[in-house]
Formats: structure tokens, sequence, C-alpha cells
């Protein structure tokens, strides 16, 4: 018997949220994981607020609505908005009640840059990191560096001569005119982008595109591949091996000597003295197919098992950049200048390294 299509406008339930949520979902993990970090966080967010006046949206909640935004590739703070309006399983994380009103997605924007003024990517990253520490998941000896391009939210036409300052000729199409920049000379040198300056013209390899790109880098340990810094730059020559020693230097100085992997593009004599005198040994790929190889590193260093150990280990670097671009909406930026960029990428890599640390706890390898 076919039964009839029934539709019921009124919604009376005696189940709660919690009952809603199975035992098993992995954000129930994700949630016990977060909560530590927020308490102690709770001091850094007093000083970010005054002690008078209306209560702004709580700051956790706020966070954890960012986790969601980037665990579930929702590519704008207004989706996000009604997804939290209809998504009881969204509102269960973020601490709503079925019946609290959702905030509008200027608001949100506007509580959002409040967390950017107090660096709280860096600071909840750095409570990732000590949750691992405290699980013996991170090496403290044992490292690597990578770099990757971060297709900025500026189109080719913003790319314009510094030195002309009337308009581009317009079609009749002001929102978005036609530009005809064919056999024309561009370069970082002469055009900048009007719509995100910090963002510069390159390309990862010879023949593909150039774009405009801000440069990320990251410094990851070997044992389980968390991040443990990160960098955002323009794109330049030197710009990988500069970061690299910059992210190097942030670490905490040790007796016994670090290493540190890297491909062959860090394989140059001043990063290698640069790394070295970090009391780090470089584990860096030699470019053997480059016009002029350099020789940075002879046989004292590549002969040891180290050093294929760290070869072997630098390519989990690839797997923090995958899902950073395929899920942590990084493929293309959403937010323009170094700030910003940097603020969302340290925050990505901590919600990667926040997904990294469940996996790993549930795998049972907690020593």
């Amino acid at each position: 018997m076919r039964g009839e299509d029934r539709r019921q406008d009124m919604l009376f339930s005696y189940l709660s949220i919690e009952d809603r949520i199975p035992q098993d979902h992995p954000l129930r993990m994700i949630r016990a994981l977060v909560e530590p970090m927020l308490t102690a966080l709770s001091p850094r967010f007093q000083t970010m607020y005054a002690t008078i006046g209306r209560p702004s949206i709580p700051p956790e909640q706020l966070l954890r609505a960012l986790l969601l935004q980037v665990l579930y590739t929702i590519r704008s703070e207004r989706q996000l908005m009604e997804q939290l309006n209809y998504n009881l399983l969204f509102r269960w994380f973020v601490g709503l009640a079925p019946d609290d009103p959702v905030w509008g997605p200027t608001v949100f924007t506007t509580h959002r840059d409040r967390l950017l003024a107090g660096h709280i990517a860096e600071a909840f990253c750095q409570e990732v990191l000590t949750a691992a520490d405290a699980r013996h998941l991170r090496s403290p000896e044992h490292f690597t560096v990578d770099g990757t391009l971060l297709e900025a939210w500026a189109s080719q036409k913003s790319f314009r001569p510094k030195d002309d300052a009337s308009p581009p000729p317009s079609d009749g199409d002001p929102s978005n005119p036609t530009v005809n920049f064919r056999q024309e000379k561009r370069s970082n040198a002469t055009h900048p982008s009007v719509t995100d300056p910090d963002a510069r013209l390159a390309r990862k390899s010879p023949g593909i595109t150039a774009k405009l790109c801000h440069l990320g880098s990251t410094l990851l340990d070997n044992r389980h591949g968390l991040v443990v810094a990160t960098d955002v730059r323009p794109p330049g020559y030197h710009a990988e091996r500069d970061a690299a020693l910059e992210m190097l230097t942030t670490l905490e100085p040790r007796a016994r000597r670090r290493t540190l992997g890297a491909d062959k593009g860090y394989d140059d004599p001043a990063f290698v003295t640069g790394v070295r005198a970090c009391h780090t040994t470089p584990h860096v790929t030699p470019n053997v197919h480059a016009r002029k190889p350099t020789r940075a590193l002879d046989g004292r260093t590549t002969r040891h098992a180290g050093f294929a150990v760290s070869q072997r280990k630098r390519k989990l670097v690839e797997e923090g950049y995958g899902w950073g671009k395929v899920v942590g909406l990084l493929r293309k930026l959403r937010h323009r200048g170094r700030e910003k960029v940097g603020w969302i990428f340290a925050f990505t890599n901590a919600v990667y390294n926040l997904v990294r640390l469940r996996t790993l706890i549930r795998a049972g390898v907690c020593a």
C-alpha cells in the first residue's frame, strides 16, 4: 500500500539535540578536544572585550563556527549562517539552542576580525600543539619545511602599471570591463595589483600559467606531520628560504641538534649555512639537475641513514597542503592582504592539526 505524502508544518520533538547526534560522530571527539583549548584561551578572550556594554557573540561560539567552516568547506559566512539556521548538528557543535537566533553574516564577519586583531589563530594553533605534546605525538628534533602558492582573490585585470593612474578603457561594462594585455610586458617590478597589493605574479614551475599569489610556508614535525609554524609573504626568489629560516628561529632551543628536511628548491649554500647557524642539520635534496649544481651538501651529511629518513618523511608536508586546498578552502583565497591571509592560513593548519590529532587518538598512537 502506498503511503500518503503528508507535510507537517509544525514540529514537536521530545529528543534533545544531544540525543540526535550519534555517539560515534567525528565531531564529538573534535569538540572534546577543543573545549579544554577554549578554556585555556579564556583569559586572552577577556582582554579583547570591554567590561561594560551590550554582550557580544561569545568568542568560543565564534571560534567553533569558524572550525565548522573549515571542516565542512563552507565557502562564505552567509552560507555558514544559513547552515546554522537549520542544521542541528552545527547548532550542537557551536553551542546554540534550537530556538536561539542566528547571527547576521556582517555581524559575524565583524566579530571575526576581532579574533584577527587578537592573534587568536596563532594562540589556538599553540594550544593544539600543547595537546599533542601532552600525548607525546610531536617530535622535538626532526622537522620538514616547504612552501606552496595560494591563489589570491584578485584577477589579472587588477594587475596594472604603477605609473598609470588612468582607469582602464571601458567597453560599456563598468563592473567587468574587457582588458587586452596581450604583448604587454608585465612584471612585479612594474605592475602591482590594485585589488590585493600584497599579491605577486608567480608560478610554481615553468610551463604553467602565472597567477597572482601569496606564498604560504609551513614547518612540520616528521613524526606525525603536525604543523608547528606557518608563514605567509609575497612570493620571491628567496622567499621560501627566508620564511624557512624565520620559522626555524621560532623553535625552542635544544642541546641536541635538530634535522630539517627540504626539497631541492632549498639546495642553496646560503640557506644551508643559515640552517646550521640555528643548531640544525640540513637534510636538503641535492639539486643535481640544476644548470649549475651548488653542491651545498656533500657525503658527510647525505651518507647517514637519518638523511634518507628525512627525505622519506618530508612528503608528509604535501598531505597538509592537499587537505588545506581541497577541504580547507585554500585553493582560492577569499580574503585580501597579507595579514588576513596569514591568519586564515595559520587557522586552517591548526584545524588540520586538530583532525590529525583526532585520527591519531582513535588509532591508539598516543604514548
